[in-house]
């Protein structure tokens, strides 16, 4: 099935793989025609209606080369993964990461330069994870991020607060649902699991925590960690939270419809909460928890790779900073004209009229000023370690803190691991 850039926000590590055939031909563009080069350019399968026309559009716009753009069903990081180890995969490509292995391995091309002048402009968040050793593997798209929906209305008539610290969120929480359970509404929605799989290591920056600092040692080793992911099982244990929701976290159906005073959810859903809900709804970031608390939103990016083996490495160095730095009329189509999400370049967010005003406008604020991403030295061995803590603390009430030394002891054993491999 197609996959939105929401699923960049799920679970962070990237969409899983298996082999697919290309959905726009075979040629592998690894060669060029008459004067002119020929490149090929990957794409994973875009939910959003449009995208793979508008990709289209861009590349037979672009005036330096021959570009073929491939749309790729399926299992699209394995993909990419196996076609960077032969002579038969993509000059430029679209990626979660570039991962730190693709960049030790040298199969990923420093872009760098592409960057030259604008670096600043690109947002923080989505930079930071792909730059290793003061270099910069690939050129950041459109961001994505998750916030916290409320309801005006419901707030007002229980006369709650938008909540402001994680225990004030709790506390609505509770409020909510007690006011409501005529109409069975519940305080809050953070997916059908409780919020194990969709929070991920926010709460850990909402406590002032990380998940490896950027000295590379494990972020939540502390006993505020401890504390942040207990109480997210007080709130799954009050049953305040919307359990066994007809859709997901990720779709706004059930706050739309009343089922949740409050809901965690995407950007993305942005647009039909306004058309459904008008002026009664506000956002906020994952509020902050204890005295070193700070609000906290999770970004994702997906971002534009050149292949270290490419024949053209220059030419498609050329096409990435054409498309991705030059045009600024793409860069908007793109994040706004399907689906709904935020430009890299902060001096583009700052000119979209769709993200100048109102909520979208707050959520921009948010990323900026609050934005987070999984470190480039997270991996997967270490999510899953720490999602299964998280899972068994929200859902079964398990002792956080020996939860998270059992976590810490993986993800230490992983960052060592990732040293030696330097």
């Amino acid at each position: 099935m197609p996959i939105s850039r929401r699923v960049l926000l799920a679970g962070g590590a990237g969409l899983g793989l298996a082999a697919a055939s290309a959905a726009c031909g075979s040629n592998t563009g690894r060669g060029a025609e008459g004067s002119r080069v020929r490149l090929t350019q990957w794409y994973h399968q875009y939910g959003e209606v449009g995208t793979r026309q508008a990709v289209g559009r861009y590349a037979a716009a672009y005036p330096g080369a021959d570009v073929h753009v491939e749309w790729r069903p399926g299992n699209y990081d394995q993909q990419t993964a196996a076609a960077l180890l032969t002579d038969a995969g993509p000059d430029v490509f679209e990626t979660t990461g570039p991962t730190l292995d693709q960049i030790r391995g040298g199969q990923v091309t420093d872009v760098t330069d592409l960057l030259k002048n604008v670096q600043d402009d690109f947002l923080p968040a989505v930079l930071a994870p792909r730059t290793h050793d003061g270099r910069i593997w690939g050129v950041p798209q459109v961001v994505d991020t998750q916030v916290l929906y409320y309801r005006k209305s419901l707030l007002s008539a229980a006369g709650v607060s938008p909540p402001r610290t994680l225990d004030e969120l709790i506390d609505a929480a509770a409020r909510l649902t007690d006011r409501n359970r005529r109409t069975r509404t519940k305080g809050l929605f953070l997916g059908n699991d409780g919020g194990a799989g969709v929070l991920a290591g926010t709460p850990l920056y909402a406590a002032g925590l990380s998940l490896v600092t950027p000295d590379g040692k494990v972020g939540f080793d502390d006993p505020a960690a401890a504390r942040t992911l207990g109480k997210l099982h007080k709130l799954y244990a009050a049953k305040s939270l919307l359990l066994g929701a007809p859709t997901d976290w990720s779709d706004p159906s059930a706050f739309v419809q009343g089922l949740t005073a409050m809901q965690w959810s995407g950007l993305w859903a942005l647009p039909r909460v306004k058309k459904e809900l008008g002026d009664d709804f506000g956002v906020l970031p994952f509020p902050p928890d204890g005295p070193a608390g700070r609000p906290a939103v999770p970004v994702g990016a997906y971002a534009a790779a050149v292949n270290a083996r490419t024949r053209h490495r220059d030419a498609a160095k050329a096409f990435a900073k054409w498309l991705w730095v030059e045009r600024a009329d793409h860069q908007l189509d793109f994040a706004l004209s399907y689906g709904f999400h935020i430009p890299a370049r902060a001096s583009l967010a700052a000119k979209a009229d769709k993200l100048t005003t109102g909520p979208a406008a707050e959520v921009v604020r948010f990323v900026k000023d609050h934005g987070h991403a999984q470190p480039l030295l997270w991996t997967p061995a270490s999510q899953v370690a720490y999602q299964d803590a998280l899972h068994r603390i929200i859902q079964e009430g398990a002792d956080p803190a020996a939860q998270l030394r059992a976590a810490v002891r993986r993800t230490e054993a992983e960052l060592t691991r990732v040293r030696k491999a330097a």
